[in-house]
């Protein structure tokens, strides 16, 4: 009864166990993680939520998309909000 419309429990803890099959077993499997972007989608020094590689070394490769404008846009609003909320927890 508590998964009538899904549960936020199910979701997070699938994407840990993917991670860490691909992790431990080398999959080399394309996963949405957050990652430490060096210049990927114009982040420096930030952890983001981006598709990777992961792969025995962990994050291999970041995989950057081409995004139009809108999407582009929503992108910076979010890595601003992250920015915003690094720097509020970090005070």
């Amino acid at each position: 009864k508590l998964l009538k419309t899904g549960s936020a429990f199910f979701s997070p803890a699938e994407s840990a166990v993917q991670m860490a099959n691909a992790y431990l077993k080398d999959h080399k499997r394309l996963l949405a993680c957050a990652a430490l972007c060096e210049g990927e989608y114009g982040v420096k020094g930030q952890f983001v939520g981006v598709p990777v590689i992961m792969g025995a070394g962990g994050i291999e490769k970041i995989i950057e998309l081409e995004l139009n404008a809108d999407e582009k846009a929503m992108m910076d609003k979010s890595i601003d909000h992250v920015i915003k909320v690094t720097e509020q927890v970090t005070l």
